[in-house]
């Protein structure tokens, strides 16, 4: 983290201050750039993202009374932990969380059906995937995070709650096309409703979303017609995994997920409950929380479980749906998009895989950088377009995997009895399988505007185009610090340009960059502004830290920047001397040729390019951006 670069800073550096921001009031704002509706992980995202940014309003109201409390869901894929690292509170919710380190598996014992065994245990992520793990955390404490972040902001944003969303129109002549109405719930108001103009609008309410019904789009999809309970609990038992994320198939009680959760003593459980006849809803079995402590304990015979508290509980329907399209352009007739829905507004999972709100705000890390980019002048509008397009397409490829894996896990266990039940053996390949989709990590996003060819990508085949950038350790050259890679592409709105040595051409690269009037960061850098302001460059050496002079770097790696023209030592950096750790051979980089990667706002990789490759940096950023005065 950097700071003090416009003059000493007291106090907490995560805490930006901005003479021109106003205190909050309830009152809310008769005109924004920005309108969320929503305060779940989705809406959270959004704004925590364009907090940040002074010249960016932003509203976000919410029909709940305040901040979440008992949040349903807990798990935290390992591509989000990373997101969490572009916010900066990764280590807050490492520090909290319960970290899942396997996964073990119960079937039913052949020789007597009536009780379950442990089949078989396996390391949950696979090594390398991540630097992070895959971690257990109350929702309400992701959102607890989030709120922290935006009033901290420049912005100072805070939601405001009790407010519902009854309607909007659009008049594409007014500076702020959108109008839309809002209900104070709050008894004591004397406004009941109220109007928000807006330049663009984002429905992130969940399944019932206003917005995706004012649009005029459904969520389509099937049901499983399978009932399932959730419970937190504190229980005493004699099961010996209690403490690990256990998949438990009875001969025929159903199936069980116990998940582990954070503090030590907490669990959750996830029941498998009655079939449900064509047509018919869940609330019509009326199940009760005492019907879940029974299944459960079923399922788990032998083994005794003594429930003590249960903290929180439901039921639902195992279901995968997903809307047409997620923004107001329709058949093409909308050039550009002012309307967005994200999160459960647009798909909905069941909770096995663990992908809703994973996929929830990965739809928003995926469309702030985009709105700010767009509002700020930096791109065109077009670029809104490529939300819909990436983030729908990743949404049916995870509903797909996901009702497989809900089929298998509520299926009953192959045996003598169930010929036609899935063999537990199979149901562990599976997990195994696709741990990468659960992890998120799997996410490749379709070739729009934002995304280069993949004419060059032997140059560094371990970051595949579309893909996000997999970190990996580096060396510090200035100070000798072990850091990650990854870690240097915060939620600023910025790209990056990583630049890996090859035999020749660091110099005469970043003299391009940094003096020719066909250089993007010439081009696009807004006067008077620091030179990594809107494209960041940094440069990965293969030698020794200690064999660089740190005043003997092109110019560009050491810039002068803020007030006072200080010089920025980070820049730099070498790859790890230790062979199991360098980043060449870990992501396949050609160590002859080298190359530039290039690095989305959202840590994904759009393009990879020869380092001589002038030409091809300045036309990928033309197709997109804007030149700034």
């Amino acid at each position: 983290m950097q700071y003090h670069l416009n003059g000493y800073q007291i106090g907490d550096p995560n805490v930006r201050s901005n003479a021109d921001s106003k205190p909050f009031t309830s009152d809310l704002p008769g005109e924004v750039d920005v309108l969320i509706v929503g305060c779940g992980p989705a809406g959270l995202t959004l704004a925590a993202y364009l907090a940040r940014f002074s010249d960016i309003t932003v509203c976000i109201i919410d029909m709940k009374s305040g901040p979440l409390e008992i949040g349903q869901a807990d798990g935290i894929a390992c591509r989000t932990v990373e997101m969490f690292e572009a916010f900066g509170f990764s280590e807050k919710v490492l520090k909290e969380a319960y970290w899942v380190n396997e996964t073990t598996f119960w079937k039913p014992d052949k020789a007597s059906g009536k009780k379950i065994i442990r089949s078989g245990r396996i390391q949950d992520t696979e090594d390398g995937l991540s630097e992070f793990p895959h971690v257990i955390l109350n929702q309400a404490r992701v959102h607890d995070f989030y709120l922290e972040i935006m009033k901290n902001s420049v912005s100072g944003l805070e939601p405001h709650y009790n407010r519902k969303l009854v309607g909007f129109d659009m008049d594409k002549s007014r500076n702020y096309p959108i109008c839309a109405s809002v209900e104070n719930l709050d008894s004591r108001a004397t406004d009941k409703v109220t109007t928000i103009q807006a330049r663009l609008l984002i429905g992130c309410e969940g399944a019932r979303s206003a917005v995706r019904k004012a649009l005029g789009l459904k969520l389509y999809g099937d049901s499983a017609n399978k009932a399932w309970g959730v419970m937190d609990v504190l229980a005493v038992t004699n099961f010996p995994d209690i403490r690990l994320k256990s998949v438990i198939q009875s001969s025929n009680e159903g199936s069980l997920l116990i998940i582990p959760r954070e503090g030590g003593y907490m669990c959750r459980l996830y029941i498998e409950m009655d079939k449900l006849n064509r047509d018919e809803r869940v609330s019509s079995k009326k199940i009760t929380s005492d019907n879940l402590v029974k299944a459960a304990q079923r399922i788990m015979h032998p083994y005794l479980i003594d429930f003590k508290e249960i903290v929180w509980w439901s039921v639902y329907e195992i279901g995968q749906r997903l809307s047409e399209r997620f923004d107001d352009t329709g058949e093409g007739k909308v050039d550009k998009p002012r309307v967005f829905i994200a999160g459960d507004a647009c798909h909905t999972h069941s909770p096995k895989a663990g992908q809703g709100m994973n996929v929830s705000m990965a739809d928003t890390f995926n469309l702030g950088w985009k709105i700010a980019a767009v509002l700020r002048g930096q791109s065109r509008p077009e670029l809104l377009k490529t939300y819909s397009i990436e983030r729908q397409n990743i949404a049916k490829e995870l509903i797909d995997f996901d009702r497989e894996f809900a089929e298998m896990f509520s299926t009953a266990p192959k045996s003598e009895f169930q010929p036609s039940g899935v063999d537990p053996e199979e149901f562990k390949k599976y997990f195994v399988k696709h741990g990468r989709y659960t992890a998120g990590t799997e996410t490749r996003y379709p070739a729009t505007i934002i995304q280069g060819e993949p004419v060059f990508q032997h140059l560094a085949s371990g970051f595949p185009i579309g893909m996000r950038f997999h970190s990996a350790p580096v060396i510090r050259l200035a100070d000798a610090k072990p850091c990650q890679l990854g870690h240097i592409i915060k939620a600023d709105g910025r790209w990056r340009l990583f630049i890996f040595s090859g035999s020749a051409g660091i110099t005469e690269l970043c003299d391009y960059l940094e003096q020719d009037k066909t250089s993007p960061i010439i081009k696009f850098t807004p006067k008077g502004s620091d030179i990594d302001s809107v494209i960041d460059v940094r440069c990965i050496f293969q030698e020794m830290h200690s064999t660089h002079d740190f005043f003997s770097l092109p110019s560009l790696l050491r810039p002068s920047k803020g007030n006072y023209n200080l010089i920025d030592y980070e820049k730099a950096y070498c790859s790890d001397v230790d062979e199991k750790n360098n980043i060449f051979d870990l992501r396949g980089v050609d160590r002859s040729k080298g190359c530039v990667v290039i690095i989305r706002p959202d840590q994904y990789v759009s393009h990879i390019v020869p380092i001589d490759g002038y030409h091809a940096i300045a036309n990928f950023f033309d197709r997109f951006m804007l030149a700034r005065s």
